[in-house]
């Protein structure tokens, strides 16, 4: 197995991209774990919960191995702190897929069934927007080879434009999450009710860093 140490020999951004799939498979896990919650499958859950966790972990681990690792004195096409910032802020969407899973374990939340569809529209744009940000860093080699510069980086910009609009569609999606939410009271408890709306804001976390993320790449872009 290649260590990040080997990695950063092909380019810097290599191992920023292999910290990113362990990102990526967090929020795959959420996908899952609302599913089970749907079919009030509270083992499954549990279980998914401690899979996110351990992934989250993973995440970790790879991350503190490219700080320690990340040259001091070799030339980077990107400034060591902007790396680092990037590295540390995709790191946060992995800490905010934990924070979700927690949150599913305190209580055996149930899922209304008014909830159901908009809630599922609103879980797929939080993940659209992520995995939008996440092509943004899968382009990093290809602007390395264009010097940060031309049709690929004015391309990367539209990507991140494009993140943005999604982490827009999301606010919309979850003030109508909010009014059926509302529109609830005394249908359920005061401790469910606060839970989903913890629930809600943790979600939205994910399109939320997901565009600071993005936003991230263009300051670099636009610095160079």
């Amino acid at each position: 197995m290649r260590t990040i140490a080997k990695l950063f020999g092909r380019s810097p951004f290599v191992p920023l991209q292999s910290h990113m799939a362990k990102v990526c498979a967090c929020v795959d896990k959420i996908v899952e774990i609302f599913d089970a919650l749907v079919h009030d499958d509270y083992e499954r859950v549990n279980t998914l919960a401690k899979v996110i966790s351990e992934l989250e972990h993973e995440a970790d681990q790879v991350k503190y191995d490219i700080q320690n690792h990340l040259p001091k004195k070799m030339f980077l096409a990107v400034d060591r702190s902007k790396l680092l910032d990037i590295l540390s802020t995709q790191d946060s969407i992995a800490d905010k897929c934990e924070n979700i899973a927690v949150l599913l374990t305190l209580k055996q939340v149930h899922m209304p069934q008014v909830l159901h569809e908009k809630f599922k529209s609103y879980l797929g744009k939080n993940v659209e927007a992520f995995y939008a940000a996440h092509n943004i860093i899968n382009q990093f080699d290809e602007l390395v080879e264009t010097r940060f510069g031309g049709v690929e980086a004015e391309r990367v910009k539209q990507m991140v434009d494009d993140v943005a609009y999604k982490e827009h569609e999301v606010d919309l999606m979850q003030r109508d999450l909010l009014k059926v939410l509302f529109s609830l009271d005394g249908q359920m408890s005061i401790s469910e009710f606060h839970i989903w709306n913890h629930i809600m804001q943790q979600v939205s976390e994910l399109s939320n860093v997901s565009e600071r993320l993005a936003n991230r790449v263009r300051t670099t872009l636009v610095l160079r």
